[in-house]
């Protein structure tokens, strides 16, 4: 609802820039998360579509897939139990949870001029989860 929407607006004034919040688990599987895979999938999917059908209307659209980011999300996940949170942090190569501001930093850049040729990138903001 919410591109549709954007989109209307944004071919009224013919440009524009959505970032669409994916997850590392729309670029890759993981086991026992089958629906939220799938529907992260689906987001990264609805985006390079969506990406190639307005692109010459001059609309961008991209998706950022963050990893284990330091977000209330990820305390429910963890119970905030300290051991369950390290085994999260093992599996980021720097060896620390991402923060909100980093995938922030990347969505401001997709929004920006500098990024006037990016569209339809799945762009990770994983410190490197999707490479191991």
């Amino acid at each position: 609802m919410c591109m549709k929407n954007e989109i209307t607006y944004m071919l009224k004034q013919g440009k524009g820039a959505i970032v669409n919040c994916a997850s590392v688990a729309g670029l890759i599987g993981f086991p026992g998360l089958p629906a939220y895979v799938a529907s992260k999938h689906g987001v990264v999917g609805l985006t390079k579509t969506a990406a190639l059908e307005y692109a010459k209307q001059g609309i961008r659209i991209n998706a950022v897939c963050p990893s284990v980011i330091k977000t209330p999300m990820i305390g429910r996940v963890t119970g905030k139990d300290k051991e369950i949170e390290k085994q999260y942090i093992s599996m980021e190569p720097p060896g620390r949870m991402g923060n909100p501001e980093e995938v922030a930093e990347a969505i401001i850049w997709l929004c920006s001029d500098s990024a006037s040729f990016v569209t339809s990138h799945a762009m990770p903001v994983d410190g490197g989860w999707i490479a191991v």
